[in-house]
């Protein structure tokens, strides 16, 4: 069983950056495919970003050039950096580890973009 725990959520204005991070156990990171998703108000989960277990990103449309995953084996941490925040990133995000296709999620951390 992996555990994740999301934080670094909040409110910001438009334009504004935040920085959410994710504490995974057993060694996860290094060892796991690990994602950002994000939900927002009355729609479904969708991928924001994924960082393979060799450090190659994909992100999706609507993020790319604002948002940058990353991680940290020895911390056993991943990141997301979101720069130039928009009203329409308002979302609770959440964290998710993939492994021979099973998969964890965290228990989600709110991002809201309003000025």
């Amino acid at each position: 069983q992996v555990q994740l725990v999301e934080s670094g959520g909040g409110l910001v204005q438009p334009g504004g950056s935040l920085r959410l991070s994710c504490a995974a156990s057993r060694n996860s990171v290094s060892r796991y495919t690990m994602g950002w998703y994000r939900q927002p108000p009355g729609k479904q989960r969708e991928l924001v970003a994924r960082i393979t277990t060799g450090g190659s990103t994909n992100y999706a449309d609507s993020v790319k050039g604002r948002f940058t995953m990353s991680k940290d084996n020895a911390k056993n941490t991943v990141y997301l950096q979101m720069n130039n925040l928009k009203p329409e990133d308002t979302a609770v995000y959440y964290c998710n580890a993939v492994y021979w296709g099973t998969e964890y999620w965290g228990q989600g951390t709110q991002v809201t973009v309003s000025s």
